[in-house]
């Protein structure tokens, strides 16, 4: 299958918004997201993210904004911490202003990795953004239980019994919610099928 995490991408994404192009940045982002103990949050995700998005490109109102957006929205990730999300915006503000990205354009994409913490938007194109961040929960069963099995190994240090409650947890709020997904063509296409999996997989936590 192609892949989307690409210089050539990157750089448009760039271009588009008037900013230099840089193979170092790219560089920078591959290496980050090929970082041992990382198993769903890798290069493999963030392409996913990107070829999913081209997908829903018509709902877009600044298409680079959001491909800067998924490029750098999981940068910053130890399952240890509590403010990836921060510091991934912040490392998207310092490497966006140094290659000329407009300052408006900066706050927007900071403002959608930051929404990644809630899954929650108002701007459409922060909804999208964070839709197809979520895109897997919609995924046929056996690609969620590939998803879901990459997250416990990126957790791994966490005790079996106390992972279960915590990601029953997770699981359940996205449960919860009146709607998983933000954008009318995403509840259209993946609603029903999310919510099938999240229902099995809790069921299978809590035995």
């Amino acid at each position: 299958m192609k892949t989307f995490f690409t210089a050539e991408g990157l750089n448009s994404a760039l271009q588009a918004l008037g900013a230099r192009t840089s193979m170092q940045l790219f560089d920078q982002l591959r290496a980050t997201y090929s970082e041992q103990g990382r198993h769903y949050h890798t290069d493999v995700h963030i392409g996913e993210c990107l070829r999913h998005l081209k997908r829903y490109a018509h709902l877009a109102v600044s298409l680079p904004e959001i491909e800067l957006a998924l490029w750098f929205h999981d940068l910053v990730y130890d399952t240890h911490a509590k403010d990836n999300e921060e510091q991934s915006a912040a490392s998207a503000r310092r490497e966006l202003a140094a290659l000329g990205v407009p300052a408006a354009s900066i706050e927007r994409v900071t403002e959608m990795i930051l929404a990644t913490k809630t899954h929650q938007a108002v701007h459409p194109d922060t909804a999208l953004m964070v839709d197809v961040d979520l895109g897997i929960l919609g995924a046929a069963p056996t690609a969620f239980e590939r998803y879901d099995q990459a997250i416990r190994q990126e957790y791994i240090w966490v005790p079996e019994p106390e992972y279960r409650a915590g990601r029953a947890k997770v699981l359940s709020s996205f449960l919860d919610r009146q709607s998983i997904f933000m954008t009318p063509d995403f509840r259209d296409r993946y609603e029903l099928q999310a919510r099938e999996n999240l229902r099995r997989k809790i069921a299978e936590l809590r035995q």
